[in-house]
Order: structure tokens, then sequence, then C-alpha cells
């Protein structure tokens, strides 16, 4: 009977198997034909609502389909029992960035106490938020920053961040300019600002499409000009 009950069993997941790969293959080949800019559809899977799949483009952008992939949804699939924005996590999922492989060569550091704690931020230094947040974070202590120049408002921003990241201390240059509103100094002409460009690269890569925006060591996202306390209860949470 054990020998049976395997067999059967055995026989049950491979029609499932078949079952899946067969529907997600009606899928593709149909939302292909009908809808050619989404042709190259990287994956494929049942969502948590009964009778939706979940398809996954470019990386990270994410649309729902029926089994025949007759119907087409953008947009944020809410799980009402839980409060839950399936889409939302799903996304910071396929782009999530993990923290010890970020480029720390393309940052510059400002360490305040034992800089134990450790946070990346992306910011430009046109955006008044970013401003609002280096004000605040005066008054964090204990930890490192590691700046990342993300100059995406303009050239104007690029322009300012060449002449940060060329200063010879890039860490005072950046706080005189977002914290004490003084002039920035003019950029070296045989100064290296590649690092400019990856950043840019990297961060619309990993879809960060606003400034600024926090990364914490556990891969958690923050986006926005967070206040102290906010900073202080994610970093807790983390360590707990």
């Amino acid at each position: 009977m054990n020998l049976m009950y395997r067999i059967l069993l055995s026989l049950s997941l491979l029609v499932t198997l078949g079952s899946a790969i067969g529907q997600e293959a009606v899928i593709r080949k149909n939302i292909a034909q009908r809808v050619p800019q989404l042709k190259d559809i990287e994956d494929v899977r049942k969502s948590a609502m009964p009778g939706l799949y979940e398809i996954t483009v470019n990386g990270s952008d994410v649309y729902y389909t029926d089994a025949q992939g007759d119907f087409l949804i953008h947009g944020s699939l809410i799980d009402t029992k839980k409060r839950r924005n399936l889409t939302e996590e799903r996304v910071d999922k396929l782009t999530a960035i993990k923290f010890d492989e970020l480029p720390f060569k393309d940052a510059f550091t400002i360490v305040r106490g034992n800089g134990k704690r450790k946070i990346a931020v992306f910011e430009d230094p046109n955006c008044g938020y970013c401003k609002r947040f280096e004000r605040e974070m005066q008054k964090v202590d204990n930890v490192t920053f590691y700046m990342f120049l993300y100059p995406i408002l303009g050239a104007d921003s690029v322009e300012k961040s060449k002449a940060i990241w060329c200063a010879k201390d890039r860490a005072q240059t950046w706080q005189d300019w977002m914290v004490r509103d003084q002039a920035l100094p003019s950029t070296p002409a045989n100064c290296d600002t590649s690092a400019l460009n990856r950043n840019v690269e990297a961060g619309r890569a990993s879809k960060i499409n606003g400034t600024p925006t926090l990364l914490f060591t556990n891969g958690t996202r923050v986006p926005g000009a967070i206040d102290a306390a906010q900073l202080e209860k994610t970093l807790a949470e983390i360590k707990g």
C-alpha cells in the first residue's frame, strides 16, 4: 500500500506540475501576442488571489492576469484582511539591495560617535527634502552614513554633485552646503566624476526614484525625509 500510495502521489504531483507549466506557457504566449511591449515576461506565478496570476517584466514591473491571459491589470493588489499591499511588498523584494554589495567606493562617509550603526543614503544636492533630512540627522549619534550623491533633479544637480565629490573634504563640503547653506567650491578640471554616473545607473536599476532614499543593513528601504525619532526606531527594529 505504501508503494502504491507513493506512486499515486508522484503521478499527482507530475500532473499538477505539468498543468502549472502549461498554464504559464499559455499566459506567456497570449500576453506576448496581444501586448507586444510585454513580450519578455521574466516570471509567471499564482498570486494570493484565486484565479489571478502575477507576471513580472523589466526586473520589477508587476502585472496581473487571468489563467488565459485575456485580461491584464496594472496596479496594487491589496490583502484587505491583513491590510497589506502585496504588490508593493513584491516590488520591494524584487528591487531589494544587499547592503554589503553596495559600491561604497562611489560614496563618502559621515561618521558620528562610534559609527557602529550603518546607513546608506542616496541624495540630490538640490533636494529640499534632503536638506531637511540632513538638518534632522544632526541629532543622531553613533552612526555612519554612506552618502551616495544621486543627481537626478537636473543639470544643476550634476554640477553641484561634481563640486562636492571633487572637494578636499567631501563630508564637510556636503554638510556646509546642505545644513549651513554655504557656497560650494569650484570643481577642478582634472577631477574624475564617473562615480556620479555609476550612482545614477545603479539607483535607477534598483528603482530609487526619489531622494532622500535610505538603505539599512537588513535590506530595509525607506524613501523620504524621516526625522531623527523615526530613524532611531528603524535602527532599533533592525537590531532587535
